[in-house]
């Protein structure tokens, strides 16, 4: 489809798409910006149905889960991408909190809070933003946050992500843009029944466009460019990012650049779980250790996932089975 006002075209590979559970790349064409906008609904809201969370950390959860949406379409690999925040505190109400999309998709996101006491309860019930959840981390050079890359059947990554700012999207773009001394931009949104967000990044220039731009004025690199999208991409409101549709938020924040966006990527709750990592885990734990456990627990032996609910249970016959191999 192509929607055109003045000089605009804002140019779409697939639109038949509700754009609800997307990730939508875009390139401003002749540029070196790229940049993905997503949309999170029935995927977030399936995710955070799994366990009763508070407010504040269903949309932490719903920033997160758009982050690593997010950050995935920014390396090349066959895989997973995750973010987790790791509190320093032991007086901290957030113990920790990761979220995780894979090259096709499939998000998935877990979080272990401290609900003990009324008091704590009634912390929890105050908070109504996820910036008040990530402040649980800790002040500010406190606590972690990691990006994890985990490609199928390669060596893991692991980057430690500075405590720069006082939200995630901050946090995250000023790590970009030092690791990877790539300008970025990223904003996030969560309502606590949508999510959505999006990232902009000025790639280096090719060594061509370089040397053009060094022996013609005129060459027709538009040294502007970054700085009028910089302006343009912080107007976006939250509402908007979780509640457009990812074609309209683009043509809203650049109606005046030529926007080229190729077919989206449609995201999905999922999870990696199976019997056989749970038997994995009961290897890990030993034999006698599981069957004490089977004992106490009447004869049988239950592991549940955190992410789906999935419940896995072993009999005494299953655990001598599995140390048998």
């Amino acid at each position: 489809m192509t929607q055109t006002n003045h000089n605009t075209q804002v140019t779409t590979a697939n639109t038949a798409c509700t754009n609800n559970d997307v990730r939508q790349r875009f390139f401003i064409q002749d540029s070196p910006v790229r940049g993905d906008v997503v949309r999170l609904s029935r995927s977030y809201a399936s995710t955070i149905a799994q366990k009763p969370y508070p407010e504040a950390i269903k949309r932490l959860l719903g920033e997160m889960l758009t982050a690593a949406s997010l950050l995935i379409g920014t390396v090349k690999i066959d895989g997973r991408l995750s973010i987790q925040l790791q509190s320093s505190d032991s007086g901290s109400l957030l113990n920790w909190a990761m979220a995780e999309c894979d090259q096709n998709g499939i998000i998935r996101a877990l979080a272990s809070w401290k609900a003990d006491t009324d008091e704590q309860v009634q912390a929890w019930e105050n908070m109504t933003c996820a910036n008040e959840a990530f402040a649980e981390l800790g002040a500010m050079g406190q606590g972690v946050l990691f990006i994890n890359i985990q490609p199928d059947g390669g060596e893991a990554y692991q980057g430690i992500v500075e405590r720069s700012h006082d939200n995630l999207a901050d946090c995250l773009a000023h790590y970009q843009k030092q690791s990877a001394q790539i300008p970025t931009l990223i904003n996030l949104a969560s309502d606590g029944l949508q999510a959505g967000g999006i990232l902009v990044q000025m790639l280096p220039r090719t060594a061509e466009e370089t040397y053009e731009v060094e022996q013609n004025e005129d060459a027709g690199i538009d040294d502007d460019l970054w700085t009028r999208l910089s302006v343009l991409t912080r107007t976006v409101k939250a509402e908007e990012l979780t509640t457009l549709d990812t074609n309209e938020i683009l043509y809203r924040l650049y109606n005046e650049e030529n926007v080229v966006a190729p077919d989206p990527v449609e995201l999905a709750f999922g999870c990696t779980c199976s019997r056989k990592k749970s038997e994995m885990a009961i290897e890990q734990i030993g034999e006698a250790e599981a069957l004490d456990i089977i004992e106490e627990q009447g004869g049988t032996f239950e592991m549940d996932c955190g992410f789906c609910g999935e419940v896995y249970k072993f009999n005494k016959d299953d655990i001598t089975a599995i140390f048998a191999e």
